[in-house]
C-alpha cells in the first residue's frame, strides 16, 4: 500500500513537464497473476530545460523488469527505480527518443480496482485519477496528451474479447492458444483516459448515423445471459447522442463507441474515449429488477460519461485542481438532457434536494473546499459533491447571468478555441466574458471560495405609495483555510405574486436587475417596484438559480400563496418545502426538550390539496408529498441536533398528513398504472405519486395490511421495493415486514444488484437496533466484501443514510464504521475514504454523540498504517 507522506500539492506550483510525449505504443500479454506490459514513448525535451534534467516517471506500486533507450539496455548507473517512480538521466538534448519500460502486474491480487485488475474473469482498467502509474512508469497527469497505440495479446479461452480505446486496427492468431488484437487512437489524450478490457462477454450492437451523415457502430458489453437488461443503455446513449447534436452541435468523433459493464467497479463509470467502463447497476435494467430510479440514473449516468466525449476528452483539465471543468461541467449538461427528457421542475428538485443533502453539509463542515481547490494531498478524495454539483451550479449561474444565447456563444468558442487541450477555469471563464462582453472576474470567486453564501431577505410594503422594497445582504461564513470572504456574484431569480395569484411585470430600480434576475454584486443592495397594484409576496431565488442560503421571514400565509401560485414550479416546492421545515425544527427542538409540538393543520391542508390537484403532474405531487428529509431539519437546526428528536417530529408529522389526508391518499394509492411496465416519466411518476399516498397511509392507520397487500400483488421491482421500505421502516418488527424481507431475498438472491437493494432497506431502518442488524448481514456466507456495490449497499447505505441508527447515542454506530474503513483501507483506500465522509457533520452534535465520534475517528488515526486515501480525510476531520 502506498502510505501518506503527507505532501500536500499546490495549484500555484504548476509547471509543464521537461519532456515532451510524442506517442505511446502500449502491449499487453495478459495473464492473471503475471501479465507483461510493454511501454515504448516517444519523447523529446522541452524547449529551454536544462540538457541534464532526469526524465522522472510516475509509478505506484511498480517493479521495473527492463529500461531501454533507443532500444539498447540502459546502464543502471544512470536510471533509479523505485516503486512510486522511475529517474533516467543521461537522455538526448534535442533529438526525439524512445523509452521502452517493461513492468510485470498481477490484476487477479489487485483490489484497489485501480489500474488494471481482473473481477469475475475480466480484465478491466480504471486510470482516473492516478490509476495509470499502477501499470507502467509515466508521465501520470492530464496536461500530457498524446496519441496510443495499443496491442492486446491473451489466451482465446481466458480473454475472448480484447478492447481498447480507439479505432480498431485489426486482430487475430498470435500464437498456440493465444491472439491478439490492436487499436488506435487519433485523438491525443492524458493517461487517466486509456482504457483496456478482456475476456468473455456478450454484447448488444446497434448504430448511429452523426449528423453529418457518418455511421458509428455502438457495442455495449455486459455478462452473457444478461444482454436483454442493456437495451435501455442503448436506448439512453443513442437519445445522449442526439441531444448534443441538436443542443451543442458536438458529433461523435471515432467509428466505434463501447461501453463495458463491471461489477466491481468503484466509480458510478468511467469516461475513457471511446471504451466507457460502467459499474453494471447503471446498465442492466429490466422491470422485474430495476426501479423506475434506477432507469432515470441510468439514463442520467449514459448520457454524463457520453458528454464527457467533448467536456473532459477532446478539451480535458490542465492539472487535478481543474477537475470541476470537466466534471462540473458534464453534470450540467447531463441535467439539462434528463430535464429535457423527464420533467424539468422534477428533475430540478430533485439535483436541489440532492445538492443540500450532500453539498451542503461538505461546506459547512471540516471537509469543505472550493469548487476549484488550491491544496490537496490526495487527489481521489476531490470527487466531492462541491466538485460535480457545485461545480454544476456555477455552470448553470453562468446560464442565467448571460442568457441562452451568449452562453451557447460561450460554449461554442470554448470548444473551437480549446479542442484538444488541457484548459482552465480561466480559459473557460475567458470563453464567456469574450462572446457577451461581460465581466465575470467577480462571478470567478465561486470557484475559489469555499462555503454556501448566505442572502438575508427583507420586505418592505408601503400601501399609501405602492410601492415594494426588497433588501439583499449577502454573507459567507469562515471555512477551513479561509477566514475572509470576498462578496461574490449572485443571481437571484425572483417574481412578485399579487393577492390574486397573478405576477407583478414591473421592473425595480436601485440595482442592477433584468429579466427576472436580482444580480446581488454588493454586500447590501435595496431594489425599489413602483406602481404595485396590491401587497405582493416575493418569491425568491426561483428555479434556485444560486446554490445559496436564504434566510427570510415569510408567514405560513406568504408560504401557502406561493405554494398555490407560483408560476415556477421549482419555487411552489421549496416554499413548501420551507412551510414543512420551519414545523419539523420548531417540533424537534420541543420533542428534544421533552414537551409536545402542536399541530400542523395548516400545513396538513395545503399537502393534502396539492395531492389532490389533478392540474399538477404526479410527479410534482410526489415531490411535494416528501417531507423534508432528517438530515435536511438537522442542517437548518445547525447545532446540539439530536438525531431521535428529528426523527420523532418527522414521524409524528407523517403520522399526522396520513390521518388528515386518509380518504385523499386511499384514492391515491391504487393510482398507479395498471399494465405491462413502462419506464416513461409520466408512468413513474404516477408509481412515486402512489407510493407516497401508501406511505402516509400505512403510518396513519399504524397498520402494515396495505403495503403488504400492495408488496403481494406487486409484477415490478419499482413496487416491490417502494412496499419493502414502507414495511421495514415503519413496521420493522412486524410479521409482515419479516415475510416480505424473506420472499424477496429468495426470489432475487442470485441477482446481486437486487440483493443490493434488500441490504439497504435493512441498513436505512430507523432505531438502535439496526447496528446489530447490520452485524448479523456483514456476517452471512452471501456477503461479499471485496464488492464495491455491496459495500455501499450495507455500510454505505448505513452511515450516510440512517440518521437514528447510525448517530446511536453510545457510539456503537461510530465504532463499526471506524473498524470497517480500517479494514477496507488495507485492500480498497479508495472505497474506504469514501464511506468515512459519512462523519462530515459531527461536529454538529449534541456533545455526548461528538465525543463518541470524536472516539472513533481518533482510533482510525492511531490505528497504524493508512492509506493517504483514509489518512487525508480523518485528519481534516479532527482538525477542521
Amino acid at each position: 500500500m502506498r502510505t501518506d507522506t503527507g505532501h500536500v500539492f499546490k495549484l500555484t506550483d504548476y509547471k509543464p513537464t521537461d519532456f515532451v510525449v510524442e506517442r505511446i505504443d502500449l502491449t499487453f500479454e495478459l495473464d492473471p497473476k503475471a501479465t507483461k506490459v510493454v511501454s515504448r514513448v516517444i519523447l523529446h525535451r522541452r524547449e529551454g530545460v536544462a540538457k541534464d534534467a532526469p526524465l522522472v516517471l510516475d509509478g505506484d506500486e511498480l517493479a521495473l523488469d527492463d529500461l531501454l533507450l533507443d532500444g539498447v539496455e540502459m546502464d543502471p548507473a544512470l536510471y533509479e527505480a523505485t516503486p512510486d517512480s522511475l529517474t533516467i538521466n543521461g537522455l538526448p538534448e534535442s533529438t526525439p527518443f524512445e523509452i521502452t519500460v517493461t513492468t510485470t502486474l498481477s490484476p487477479e491480487t489487485n483490489t484497489k480496482l485501480m489500474g488494471l485488475y481482473r473481477t469475475n474473469g475480466v480484465y478491466c482498467t480504471q486510470c482516473e485519477a492516478e490509476g495509470f502509474r499502477r501499470i507502467t512508469y509515466f508521465y501520470d497527469r492530464p496536461d500530457v496528451l498524446t496519441v496510443y497505440t495499443v496491442t492486446i495479446i491473451a489466451d482465446k479461452e481466458d480473454a475472448k474479447l480484447l478492447l481498447s480505446n480507439g479505432n480498431f486496427l485489426g486482430g487475430g492468431n498470435y500464437d498456440e492458444g493465444r491472439h491478439f488484437a490492436a487499436w488506435f487512437d487519433p485523438h491525443p489524450k492524458p493517461s487517466y483516459l486509456f482504457a483496456l478490457v478482456g475476456g468473455d462477454l456478450g454484447v448488444v450492437e446497434d448504430t448511429f448515423t452523426t449528423m453529418n451523415g457518418r455511421e458509428v457502430a455502438l457495442k455495449i458489453y455486459v455478462e452473457h445471459g444478461k444482454e436483454s437488461r442493456a437495451a435501455y443503455a442503448m436506448d439512453a446513449l443513442k437519445r445522449s447522442m442526439k441531444w448534443d447534436e441538436e443542443v451543442y452541435g458536438r458529433e461523435y468523433d471515432l467509428d466505434i463507441f463501447q461501453i463495458v459493464a463491471v461489477s466491481d467497479f468503484n466509480m458510478g463509470a468511467m469516461e475513457n474515449k471511446g471504451l466507457n467502463v460502467f459499474n453494471d447497476k447503471y446498465v442492466l435494467a429490466d422491470p422485474d429488477t430495476a426501479t423506475d430510479a434506477d432507469y432515470a440514473n441510468i439514463e442520467a449516468i449514459i448520457a454524463h460519461e457520453y458528454f464527457h466525449n467533448w467536456t473532459g476528452n477532446r478539451i480535458t483539465c490542465r492539472d487535478w485542481f481543474q477537475l470541476c471543468l470537466k466534471e462540473g461541467l458534464t453534470v450540467y449538461r447531463d441535467h439539462a438532457f434528463s430535464a429535457d427528457q423527464r420533467s424539468a421542475p422534477v428533475k430540478r428538485i430533485a439535483e436541489i434536494r440532492l445538492l443540500k443533502a450532500h453539498q451542503f453539509p461538505e461546506d459547512a463542515g471540516p471537509l469543505a473546499h472550493p469548487v476549484r481547490p488550491e491544496t490537496y494531498r490526495e487527489i481521489n478524495n476531490f470527487y466531492t459533491a462541491t466538485v460535480y454539483e457545485k461545480g454544476s451550479e456555477l455552470v448553470r449561474m453562468i446560464h442565467t447571468i448571460l442568457g441562452p444565447d451568449d452562453f451557447r456563444k460561450g460554449m461554442d468558442l470554448y470548444f473551437e478555441r480549446h479542442d484538444g487541450e488541457a484548459a482552465t477555469i480561466e480559459d473557460f471563464l475567458a470563453c464567456f466574458a469574450e462572446t457577451s462582453g461581460r465581466d465575470l472576474k467577480q462571478f470567478a470567486l465561486w470557484y475559489s471560495q469555499a462555503g454556501t453564501p448566505s442572502v438575508s431577505v427583507s420586505t418592505d410594503w408601503n400601501e399609501a405609495k405602492n410601492s415594494f422594497d426588497v433588501t439583499l445582504e449577502q454573507s459567507l461564513a469562515p471555512t477551513p483555510g479561509q477566514s475572509r470572504k470576498a462578496v461574490m456574484h449572485i443571481p437571484l431569480a425572483y417574481g412578485l405574486i399579487l393577492p390574486d395569484g397573478s405576477e407583478f411585470d414591473g421592473q425595480p430600480t436601485g440595482g442592477d436587475a433584468s429579466g427576472g434576475v436580482f444580480h446581488l454584486t454588493k454586500r447590501k443592495q435595496t431594489y425599489r417596484f413602483a406602481n404595485v397594484p396590491g401587497r405582493p409576496v416575493l418569491s425568491i431565488n426561483r428555479g434556485f438559480s444560486a446554490p445559496v442560503n436564504i434566510a427570510m421571514e415569510q408567514s405560513p400565509e406568504d408560504l401557502a400563496h406561493i405554494s398555490r401560485h407560483d408560476s415556477d414550479g421549482v419555487s411552489r416546492w421549496q416554499a413548501l418545502n420551507d412551510f414543512a421545515t420551519r414545523h419539523l425544527v420548531s417540533a424537534a427542538r420541543l420533542m428534544r426538550d421533552g414537551r409536545t409540538p402542536p399541530a400542523a393543520t395548516a400545513l396538513c391542508d395545503v399537502l393534502i390539496e396539492i395531492a389532490e390537484d389533478q392540474s399538477l403532474e404526479p410527479a410534482f405531487r410526489a415531490q411535494a408529498l416528501s417531507l423534508p428529509a432528517e438530515s435536511d431539519i438537522a442542517r437548518e437546526i445547525g447545532t446540539n441536533i439530536d438525531p431521535d428528536a428529528i426523527h420523532a417530529a418527522r414521524e409524528a408529522m407523517l403520522a399526522e398528513v396520513g390521518r388528515a389526508g386518509r380518504e385523499v391518499f386511499a384514492a391515491l394509492a391504487s393510482s398507479a398504472p395498471a399494465g405491462p411496465y413502462s419506464a416513461d416519466a409520466a408512468a413513474a411518476g404516477q408509481r412515486a405519486l402512489a407510493a407516497a399516498a401508501l406511505s402516509y397511509l400505512a403510518i396513519g392507520e399504524a397498520s402494515p395490511e396495505r403495503p403488504k397487500a400492495v408488496f403481494d400483488a406487486a409484477d415490478n421491482m419499482t413496487v416491490q421495493s417502494q412496499t419493502l421500505q414502507i414495511l421495514a421502516h415503519q413496521f420493522p418488527v412486524a410479521a409482515e415486514t419479516t415475510d416480505a424481507l424473506e420472499t424477496f431475498k429468495s426470489r432475487y438472491e442470485a441477482n446481486p444488484l437486487v440483493l443490493d437493494k434488500w441490504y439497504s432497506i435493512q441498513a436505512m431502518v430507523p432505531g438502535a437496533r439496526t447496528c446489530s442488524r447490520i452485524e448479523e448481514l456483514l456476517a452471512s456466507p452471501d456477503f461479499d466484501r471485496n464488492n464495491p456495490n455491496r459495500m455501499r449497499a450495507l455500510i454505505g447505505a448505513f452511515s450516510a443514510g440512517n440518521p437514528t441508527g447510525f448517530n446511536r447515542a453510545d457510539g456503537a454506530g461510530y465504532r463499526l464504521l471506524a473498524r470497517e474503513v480500517i479494514e477496507i483501507d488495507t485492500r480498497n483506500p479508495q472505497l474506504a475514504a469514501r464511506l468515512l465522509t459519512a462523519m462530515r457533520s459531527w461536529r454538529s452534535l449534541e456533545p455526548g454523540r461528538q465525543d463518541q465520534a470524536r472516539l472513533a475517528l481518533v482510533s482510525i488515526r492511531d490505528a497504524g498504517k493508512l492509506s493517504a486515501d483514509v489518512s487525508d480525510i480523518v485528519d481534516r476531520m479532527l482538525a477542521g
